[in-house]
């Protein structure tokens, strides 16, 4: 009783903290900025006096997360400096993840030595990756085309950064006709599939590489004889469960991760850059969400998935994913919360690291809507040809997106070339990639365990009755 009144508590004030800071930084509250150091740092208290009494790990890294912006306002210099814990974090979590698709992903074939579920669920996860990032492509054009955030921005106002570097005109693709550009472009997505070197591939963090060749190396286990099957489909049942709870120890140092990447984020850039691209952020966050609620509720509601339970089960990858602005960070977090949801291993382990190339919701989403704000901000007319010429360029040009942070930066300049947009404006508004990041990658997390569920009704393996096993003490685990 006593935690669910603190609980109550907590949030009251934190929506009253919020509410006041709005005011003050829009200039419509009057008030001291030592008043607001005030109300932050109170409000910290509070926050940490709630993790304490509820002592579980959402809890914590969504405390710390608030803690991190707090310190990253008033302490920038500390904020930035704090940036190496964020990185360690980052790079513990990107050491599970190679391991636990190989070993999930062989152990679910492999141990159930059917095929044809493979196949299946190869075809029906592709089919919903499309489906799901082609409305989230023309959901982003809708949303900029109705907000016109580009128009009339003053581009030097703006913060400028160094664009990063692209890896320059393929020479083949140079000697090409531009009529096969196009056949080109996608059997060299092909080609970048196989692995050369299954080691480099994981050093590389290639996600999709490591699928193929643990799908192969599943395939071909599966067809050895039991005697000499049965040990090595032993070993990756224990390396996965042993990844998993490696997963957990790790886990203790998210709260602390996220915290930092929060404080520097908001510390290198501060807030005030808000107030200059206010439009062109509100119209992703608004895009983004538009996006939630017409595709994802729409589909849990017709496949009769609890929503409430799924935002519980998703809640915690989704804030390290916001945090850090790494698909990444979050994997081993969002297979294992999927699995206790009542999707199966096996499905897990397939769709979810497929989906991190080819289900990248919120980045698809972001670079429609980022390549028809460049048009707006230079004053260049496109008309619905052209941007669903753009558009159709993104459903491929999206796919295989490293999940790392400013990888679709990379897309979005290599579209913005293609289509002669000028690619300077996209230096100017690098400045707030990183908050436009964490919104688009939470989404990318969400769409890829939701994925999940799809693909588990579609085979009719969802376990049903999971979802409301789950409680408040095995949440606390996930």
């Amino acid at each position: 009783m006593l935690k669910t009144k603190l609980g109550i508590f907590t949030t009251v004030f934190i929506t009253l903290a919020i509410i006041i800071t709005l005011l003050y930084e829009f200039d419509i509250l009057n008030i001291s900025a030592d008043f607001m150091v005030g109300v932050r740092w109170a409000t910290a208290l509070v926050l940490i006096i709630n993790a304490f009494s509820k002592r579980n790990l959402t809890t914590w890294i969504i405390s710390c997360m608030i803690l991190g912006i707090f310190v990253g306002i008033d302490f920038p210099n500390v904020a930035i400096a704090l940036q190496p814990l964020s990185k360690g974090f980052i790079k513990l979590v990107k050491t599970i993840v190679a391991p636990i698709i190989f070993a999930t992903l062989v152990y679910g074939i492999a141990g159930h030595s059917d095929l044809k579920q493979v196949g299946r669920m190869a075809w029906k996860s592709m089919l919903y990756f499309f489906c799901a990032t082609s409305c989230a492509i023309f959901i982003g054009l809708g949303v900029i085309n109705l907000t016109k955030a580009g128009v009339g921005v003053d581009i030097e106002s703006m913060p400028h950064e160094e664009l990063p570097v692209t890896k320059g005109i393929d020479p083949v693709l140079e000697s090409l006709p531009e009529h096969v550009h196009g056949v080109y472009k996608f059997t060299h997505f092909i080609y970048e599939l196989f692995p050369e070197n299954i080691v480099r591939s994981m050093f590389e963090n290639q996600v999709l590489q490591v699928v193929v060749f643990s799908v192969l190396f599943g395939i071909g286990l599966a067809m050895v004889e039991e005697k000499k099957r049965k040990p090595l489909v032993d070993f990756t049942e224990s390396l996965s469960e042993t990844m998993f709870k490696f997963t957990n120890i790790i886990m203790y140092f998210a709260p602390i991760g996220v915290g930092a990447a929060m404080a520097y984020t908001v510390g290198h850039l501060g807030v005030d850059i808000l107030k200059n691209l206010f439009m062109l952020l509100g119209s992703l966050y608004l895009a983004l969400l538009l996006f939630l609620l017409l595709v994802f509720v729409p589909v849990m509601i017709f496949l009769k998935i609890p929503v409430k339970k799924f935002i519980e089960a998703v809640k915690e990858p989704v804030s390290i994913a916001f945090a850090t602005t790494s698909s990444d960070a979050a994997l081993p977090k969002a297979m294992s919360a999927m699995e206790k949801f009542g999707v199966p291993r096996k499905i897990v382990s397939f769709v979810i690291p497929t989906g991190y190339s080819f289900n990248l919701d919120g980045t698809s989403l972001y670079l429609s809507l980022a390549s028809i704000f460049v048009a707006q901000a230079a004053g260049m007319h496109l008309d619905i040809g052209q941007q669903i010429g753009i558009a159709f360029t993104l459903m491929i040009t999206s796919k295989g997106v490293a999940a790392v942070p400013r990888a679709s930066l990379i897309v979005l300049i290599a579209t913005a070339e293609q289509f002669g947009l000028p690619v300077f404006i996209i230096a100017a508004i690098l400045g707030i990639d990183e908050l436009m990041d964490m919104a688009r990658t939470s989404v990318n997390v969400i769409g890829n365990c939701l994925a999940t569920v799809v693909v588990a009704k579609w085979e009719g393996e969802f376990d049903e009755e999971a979802p409301y096993r789950l409680t408040d003490e095995v949440l606390d685990e996930i």
